[in-house]
């Protein structure tokens, strides 16, 4: 695509998976043998064949920061001991992301004007808190992330590393992540999702529609539905976010 500097990229954020070589779509072994990624899941390829450029961040706990020789994602003995400082997983993982930034600006050739984040699953949770609470982020799209805690996390099982003690005394999934208000914000689905309910994902969204009205932004509010489950729809996503990258 004959991209020059200063670079305009999105931060990449695997889900529960054996890592970040997965955006790129190489085994983690040595990370150079393709892989076939299912999905969309390779989030920087995908990036890159839109002319964008792509930082691919390990999260906590997963991948190459995985206690696992197989890289297997590792969370819960480590975010309950995160409990017990008094943190949480999600919060250091969003703590990583801003480091990440800080990384970008002393790069020198990216523009911090506009920077992305997007992840599917446990990287959509952490790209919605991120958005949340990261205002260097400017344009966030997390995916197979959003419903409500009522009835996703709350409602069956899901890795520990997603719980934030006392989170619902003070708002539900649209409080978060409306915060990201006005900023361009594209929130993905899958239709059939087993464990971030679509239902419960419309409903929140109509709040969230509304918090971004409030802030003088409701075309900035975008939801996204992917006709399957639980993964990344990269034509539909990048459709709608392409309006905003410019």
């Amino acid at each position: 695509h004959g991209v020059k500097p200063p670079y305009r990229a999105f931060i990449c954020l695997q889900g529960h998976s054996t890592g970040m070589h997965t955006s790129i779509a190489v085994d983690w072994h040595d990370e150079i043998t393709p892989l076939k990624i299912e999905g969309d899941r390779d989030f920087a390829i995908g990036c890159m064949k839109r002319g964008i450029p792509a930082v691919c961040l390990e999260q906590r706990y997963m991948g190459e920061h995985s206690t696992d020789p197989q890289h297997k994602c590792a969370c819960y003995e480590p975010a309950m001991r995160a409990l017990m400082r008094g943190s949480t997983a999600l919060g250091e993982r969003v703590f990583d992301v801003d480091r990440t930034i800080d990384w970008m600006a002393s790069h020198g050739d990216f523009d911090m004007t506009q920077i992305g984040i997007m992840g599917n699953s446990g990287g959509g949770t952490t790209s919605m808190f991120a958005g949340a609470v990261l205002p260097r982020l400017t344009h966030v799209m997390p995916s197979c992330s959003f419903s409500s805690s009522a009835d996703s996390i709350c409602a069956m099982y899901h890795c520990s590393c997603n719980y934030i003690p006392h989170l619902l005394e003070y708002g539900e999934s649209a409080d978060v992540v409306g915060l990201t208000a006005p900023r361009p914000l594209v929130i993905v689905n899958g239709i059939h999702d087993p464990i971030f309910p679509l239902s419960a994902a419309n409903a929140q969204f109509e709040r969230l529609r509304t918090i971004y009205a409030a802030a003088g932004a409701p075309e900035n509010c975008v939801h996204v539905l992917g006709d399957g489950e639980h993964r990344f729809y990269a034509e539909p996503a990048w459709n709608a976010m392409l309006k905003f990258w410019k």
